[in-house]
């Protein structure tokens, strides 16, 4: 979608799948911090009386999810991540709670020369998503959450479009399964498995790792970039 904010009358680009969808929302004008109103609820005639929306909050059975709390939330500048990447520069979103963990997974992406972002909790880490794509995201399964089993932001990546989840490198910690399982990668939408006792050697796995994926949609990207669906 592109926006235009009526005060400069700056002009900017949101990938579709990042714009909810039903609902009205603002955002800020990176430029001139402008609030830019945008509804994507479809118009209803004027014939017909409206019917009252359905929330999570009014219906006493029906749980609000973190999902309905970061899409309703009006889009801020200050929450990107980055306010200025240059061209090439690979980004990295890397999602610990322990800190002495966190830490030497740190040293080792930032020796790949990642730029590294560290949110604090899921509901942050969805905002930053929204509108930027990180070539590698490093989670462990039990990020803001007790259940490794319902994790927010796996569910997330999860039900990405393929032209945004193929650009992302998904490397999940654990303690529950050994490295490089590759069919618990599978099961949980992930490029590799990571266990905890083996973050020190995190920099030659994932380098290698990602050499075979990126050798592996090689010429399928390639394809892609020719007939302008890139």
């Amino acid at each position: 979608m592109e926006v235009i904010c009526k005060q400069c009358e700056s002009k900017f680009r949101i990938p579709d799948e990042k714009i909810p969808q039903g609902k009205a929302f603002s955002l800020t004008c990176p430029k001139c911090n402008n609030k830019i109103s945008i509804d994507t609820r479809p118009a209803v005639s004027s014939s017909h009386e409206k019917t009252p929306a359905v929330s999570a909050e009014s219906q006493p059975g029906m749980e609000k999810t973190i999902f309905d709390e970061v899409v309703s939330s009006n889009y801020d500048a200050s929450e990107k991540p980055f306010d200025f990447v240059e061209e090439g520069t690979e980004t990295a979103l890397l999602c610990e709670p322990d800190p002495a963990i966190r830490a030497r997974i740190k040293m080792a992406l930032n020796k790949m020369e990642y730029t590294i972002t560290e949110p604090k909790s899921a509901v942050e880490t969805l905002k930053q998503m929204r509108f930027h794509v990180f070539e590698l995201v490093v989670l462990n399964e039990l990020f803001d959450t007790q259940d490794p089993d319902k994790n927010n932001l796996l569910k997330y990546i999860a039900q990405l479009t393929m032209n945004t989840r193929r650009n992302i490198f998904l490397a999940i910690v654990t303690n529950r399964f050994r490295t490089m399982d590759s069919m618990m990668a599978f099961n949980k939408s992930a490029n590799i498995i990571v266990n905890v006792n083996n973050v020190d050697e995190m920099q030659k796995i994932l380098t290698r790792s990602i050499a075979d994926n990126t050798a592996f949609y090689h010429v399928f990207k390639e394809s892609l970039a020719k007939t302008g669906n890139v």
